[in-house]
């Protein structure tokens, strides 16, 4: 019996010695294979930054686009702005328009009511400068709402050919003729609920007619007016009526007409419509849309129109104090 334990216990002896040398030969192995794989992953590292540093070497760096280029690069968002701020910034604008243009004028040709009211309603859809063209020929030919509203349909249109859409033209002014004579006694009302009454007459050209022939302020909405008060921040609004009653809230009555001529005179010198000559405005540190049309200030100067540019202005009879030179008559060459 004690020899069969004795063996019992030998065998358990062999057994643990030969499972502790399986154990160090598992763990010799696996340090071998971590050293392996450790000494394949440092090498392929090495060849990789190798590679790297060649391909840096020969290859240049790529542009940055458009979208990764810092933020910084773009114009800074404006601050919202108070309505007290809006209506001083308006008010400074005026004035300074006032000092830019001591000599802005209604530029249609005109020594009468009559005369301005049919000039306003041909000045729809071309220029004054036309108007003012072919007004002298036309006056001269009915001078008067009866001789006017007696002319023959034809005749008239031949002679207001030249301000286009010359057929609807001609009804308003025959209309529009006979209304002053059987309403109104011959005489140009006063009041704007009677002028907009009148064939070709809208609240445009009511405003048109009372500020510059009978002193009542009033906005003119055309489509510089508009445009300029959109860029000044004065409104957001599209229809005429509208943009009317907004500027209006900005600025005192008294300055209404004059305030009309100063901006429509600047839209049609600097400001314009397609490509506004920015570096040559005198109230850009005043404009929130300064930057829309060309900076370079003397690119902008050869954008200046009329006087500003050297060039005629659009009255054949230019009041007093204009600086520019009177327009040439119709078929003459502008020089």
């Amino acid at each position: 019996m004690k020899k069969t334990a004795g063996s019992a216990a030998a065998k358990k002896t062999v057994a643990k010695k030969t499972a502790a040398g399986a154990g160090a030969a598992k763990k010799t192995a696996t340090k071998t294979a971590t050293k392996t794989v450790t000494k394949k992953a440092t090498a392929k590292k090495t060849v990789a930054k190798k590679a790297t540093a060649a391909a840096s070497k020969t290859v240049p760096p790529a542009k940055k686009t458009a979208a990764e280029k810092p933020a910084a690069a773009k114009a800074p968002a404006r601050k919202p702005e108070s309505r007290v701020a809006l209506v001083r910034r308006a008010r400074r604008i005026n004035r300074e328009l006032a000092e830019l243009y001591p000599y802005a004028h209604p530029e249609l040709d005109f020594t009468n009511p009559f005369e301005l009211l049919v000039a306003t309603v041909l000045s729809a859809q071309t220029t004054d400068l036309r108007v003012n063209q072919t007004t002298p020929a036309l006056f001269a030919a009915c001078p008067t709402p009866e001789d006017m509203a007696a002319m023959d349909p034809e005749r008239l249109e031949e002679l207001i050919r030249p301000t286009g859409f010359f057929r609807a033209k001609a009804r308003s002014l025959l209309g529009l003729s006979a209304a002053l004579r059987d309403r109104f006694g011959g005489e140009v009302p006063g009041r704007l609920e009677d002028l907009v009454t009148l064939p070709g007459v809208g609240r445009k050209t009511a405003n048109v007619v009372l500020g510059n022939a009978f002193g009542v302020p009033g906005i003119t909405v055309d489509t510089h007016f508009g445009r300029l008060a959109r860029r000044f921040g004065w409104t957001t609004q599209e229809d005429p009526e509208k943009v009317e009653a907004d500027v209006a809230a900005l600025f005192p009555k008294s300055e209404w007409t004059m305030l009309s001529h100063r901006v429509v005179f600047h839209g049609r010198r600097v400001c314009h419509s397609r490509k506004p000559a920015c570096g040559a405005c005198g109230i850009a540190p005043l404009c929130p849309s300064y930057g829309e049309g060309e900076t370079d200030p003397e690119k902008a100067k050869k954008l200046l129109k009329y006087e500003l540019g050297g060039q005629p202005g659009q009255r054949l009879n230019p009041p007093a104090g204009f600086p520019g030179r009177p327009a040439p008559p119709l078929g003459a060459p502008a020089s």
